[in-house]
């Protein structure tokens, strides 16, 4: 047997094993996992259900909103939950999700866009209302007159406008 020329003695039993996966890269997987069943978990219920998920993962994932946030029980549901991704395919989870937040941050942006459109009218009525009916002239200039006239002065008298309200609810219908 000659020891220097033998590289059958040096070999490990994973050297030629495709399926191996280390246990660092393992770990960096279940860690991803868990990260994901966090974001998961602190959806809402209406948009869990919007997520296409197995019965199970769903129901781990409506078991930690009745746990108390960073408590030990918490994070071993958390696991729970990596664990349970384990056996699912993760792309499209990771695509809806995608979907979902993106679609709220847009919801976000849309409201800012109205808001700023309503305080313009709050500031300078009556240009800013011809300048909004030249853009969109399917707006009814008289409702427009009296839902900013009424926030003007429910806005001076220091109290929460109602009308200030009616104006953003009704810019946000007609335009979109």
């Amino acid at each position: 047997m000659n020891i220097v020329g033998d590289s059958e003695h040096f070999k490990q039993p994973y050297d030629n094993d495709d399926d191996y996966i280390s246990k660092t890269s393992f770990k960096k997987e279940s860690a991803d996992l868990q990260d994901l069943g966090l974001k998961l978990a602190n959806l809402s219920k209406s948009q869990l259900n919007k997520l296409d998920l197995s019965e199970e993962l769903y129901d781990a994932l409506l078991a930690t909103k009745k746990i108390k946030p960073r408590t030990e029980a918490y994070r071993r549901q958390i696991q729970f939950i990596g664990k349970l991704m384990r056996g699912e395919d993760i792309e499209p989870i990771e695509q809806q999700l995608a979907n979902l937040l993106n679609k709220n941050n847009n919801e976000a942006a849309k409201i800012q866009i109205f808001e700023k459109l309503r305080d313009k009218l709050l500031s300078d009525a009556d240009v800013q209302i011809q300048a909004l009916l030249q853009q969109h002239p399917h707006l009814d200039r008289q409702k427009l007159r009296q839902l900013v006239r009424a926030a003007g002065k429910e806005l001076a008298k220091g109290t929460e406008s109602k009308s200030s309200a009616e104006l953003f609810k009704y810019l946000r219908s007609e335009i979109e």
